[in-house]
């Protein structure tokens, strides 16, 4: 017998979009079609469901959000001659959101006139220049097995075609994955929503407003992670003009007899083999993309693998060793909470997560990079090292899991290398309504000189430690930088007060030229709405005032966005011309560049990630001495078995 939800069904024409909807008759009675409502704002001013879950009724913070856009949007038609409709799908419409959205929040956090309504090249001045060279240094490619990075571009794009792709649940995500899960608390956002999209119509590419309402733009495939659509994002579609290709060593290996049927990797090969990207696919992609532009636009990370067993493991020996002569890293990126250490040499042993101060696990690693220091003639960044902290919602509080307080011995101890922190150690896990939870308390920490700042989790203690200002840390830390990747992205829009204290934070403490820019992309889309947020981004007078942050200026943007990590990575081309070194540019890539993928690369993105057979790393430097030593003994040299001195021959 058939049941009532059949029945109903069975009642709705067929094709119509009430069939394909999951909503009950009672739910659609309730609900009307997104594009009959009378007002389609540039920026949506109540969730649209597509048909899988009941849409959240409008917030009051939305609807004042919507009337003041209808108000702008009035009285700029009638003074431009247009109707309202063709004002809000022209330039000055979006400019007209970002006005009532400062006015909703009460502040003004984007950098936006009245007069970019009426003037087409006035939007255009206050976006970001066309001088601006934008370095991105935290960015993803999925090898081409795998179509990982779904989930977080459905985060990022909201409810809709993207959630319904990210496909790692069935039917998609039908509420944000991260609100009120993993130890994030529940609850709504400052535009007062479960789940408002981080790339909201303004930010996104400049597509037709109506088309983009919650559409699905970059697409939520697993194929949008991988090589090409990455050359698209960044090389066609930003400003990006140099980028770091990152990789993540956190391997989970299926395991039936372990508890909860998996476990960490035993060993570097294990690992590798369930890795998003190995070191080696990602040189090779730096190399491939480097070669057709004839300039360097890409830069690659090599993976920190620390312990003793690393260092001696069955199949590459000295396996960081094995990374620079196999693939020479352009700098390196480690994960503290990744079980990517392994501390003896028992076969069956796993991995585990490791901090940056232990004397007997990660500092033999950092040897291995001092001991190449001849790598720095052609990758200047080579002892920059990259360490993920933070997006850890209820770990325990130490640094394996996100905190910095290894830093300090860490980074004395090793002056000449760069720890640059991804993250800036934000503790929430892309949600971050915890953050504005602790702002909004009133919890206070207070640094070593009495100054007082909302104690935003792991990232005020980072930024305190960082400036010599937190009571482990008496001097300025000036070989630590904090990045921004994600942190930024998952605030901007949805948490804007969050991100004016973070950033505000950080430049009082740290300064302008110890903050980088990375966008984490492509899991949020192409990195232009970042570069785009960032740049009409600033702290509110009353915020600065309060607290003693520094203003957000074009120059600190401009360090921020390239040039602070075009001196960390010593870039030629228009980077040094921007810090007033050269005078070059950098070459495109070719807009051919999808039939010209080598068959090589291709054949890497889809085996196991590194060449085979492995040739093991040797644990003799390769050096001029070394080379010398060979010369003389194809020469007939031997060695000399006389000594000089003195011997007791006699009692």
């Amino acid at each position: 017998m058939a049941s009532s939800d059949e029945n109903h069904k069975s009642q709705r024409a067929p094709g119509s979009r009430e069939e394909d909807a999951w909503l009950s008759d009672d739910q659609l009675a309730r609900c009307d079609p997104a594009e009959t409502e009378d007002f389609q704002s540039p920026v949506p001013t109540r969730m649209v469901s597509n048909g899988e879950y009941m849409p959240h009724p409008q917030t009051e913070q939305q609807k004042k959000v919507e009337f003041r856009i209808k108000e702008l949007a009035d009285m700029a038609s009638k003074k431009l001659g247009v109707s309202r409709r063709q004002f809000l799908a022209g330039s000055g419409g979006l400019p007209a959101a970002f006005l009532a959205m400062n006015e909703v929040f009460g502040k003004r956090f984007f950098n936006v006139s009245a007069e970019e309504m009426f003037e087409p090249g006035a939007a255009s001045e206050a976006g970001p220049p066309d001088d601006l060279f934008v370095f991105d240094d935290q960015t993803h490619i999925v090898r081409n097995t795998l179509k990982a990075g779904r989930a977080l571009r459905a985060l990022a794009q909201g409810p809709g075609k993207a959630s319904f792709n990210a496909n790692l649940v069935p039917g998609g995500y039908r509420v944000n994955p991260y609100n009120g899960f993993n130890g994030n608390p529940a609850g709504f956002d400052e535009l007062g929503s479960p789940w408002s999209p981080w790339t909201p119509t303004f930010l996104l590419h400049p597509e037709p407003a109506s088309a983009l309402l919650q559409a699905d733009y970059p697409p939520n495939t697993g194929s949008e992670f991988q090589l090409l659509e990455y050359v698209q994002r960044f090389f066609f579609e930003s400003q990006v003009s140099v980028s770091v290709l990152s990789n993540a060593n956190g391997a989970v290996i299926a395991d039936p007899g372990a508890p909860g049927g998996s476990r960490p990797a035993r060993n570097v090969a294990e690992n590798l083999a369930n890795e998003i990207l190995t070191g080696s696919q990602t040189g090779a992609i730096r190399d491939w993309i480097n070669r057709i532009a004839g300039s360097q636009r890409m830069l690659a990370h090599g993976q920190v693998y620390p312990g003793v067993g690393n260092l001696h493991d069955p199949v590459f020996g000295d396996y960081m060793q094995w990374q620079i002569d196999n693939f020479h890293p352009d700098s390196w990126k480690g994960y503290n909470i990744a079980a990517a250490a392994k501390l003896d040499f028992d076969p069956n042993s796993n991995m585990v997560v490791w901090r940056l101060d232990d004397e007997r696990v990660a500092y033999p690693a950092y040897d291995v990079i001092r001991r190449n220091k001849r790598e720095l003639k052609k990758h200047p960044g080579f002892f920059n090292i990259c360490i993920h902290k933070g997006l850890s919602p209820r770990p325990p509080a130490d640094p394996q899991h996100g905190m910095p307080t290894d830093l300090p011995k860490a980074a004395t101890d090793w002056p000449e290398l760069n720890f640059i922190i991804y993250h800036s150690c934000i503790r929430p896990s892309f949600w971050m309504l915890a953050a504005l939870q602790e702002i909004e308390s009133g919890t206070l920490r207070r640094d070593t000189h009495g100054h007082a700042v909302p104690d935003i989790s792991w990232t005020t203690q980072f930024a305190q430690i960082a400036g010599g200002r937190d009571a482990s840390s008496p001097h300025r830390l000036g070989n630590v930088y904090g990045e921004i990747g994600t942190t930024f992205a998952s605030m901007v829009v949805t948490f804007p007060t969050v991100w004016a204290h973070t950033i505000g934070q950080l430049l009082h403490y740290m300064g302008d030229k110890h903050i980088v820019f990375g966008s984490d992309s492509c899991w949020y889309g192409g990195p232009q709405w970042q570069i785009e947020a960032l740049w009409r981004f600033q702290i509110p007078e009353d915020i600065a005032e309060r607290w003693g942050y520094p203003e957000f200026d074009e120059e600190a943007k401009r360090n921020i966005l390239g040039l602070n990590s075009a001196r960390l990575y010593g870039l030629r081309g228009d980077a040094a011309k921007a810090i007033g070194d050269e005078d070059s540019v950098y070459n495109p890539v070719p807009s051919n560049y999808r039939s010209i993928v080598p068959a090589s690369l291709n054949a890497l993105l889809d085996g196991v990630g590194y060449p085979q057979p492995v040739t093991r790393a040797s644990l003799l430097p390769q050096d001029n001495v070394s080379k010398m030593r060979k010369q003389y003994a194809e020469a007939g040299g031997g060695r000399c078995n006389t000594r000089y001195g003195w011997i007791r021959t006699r009692t």
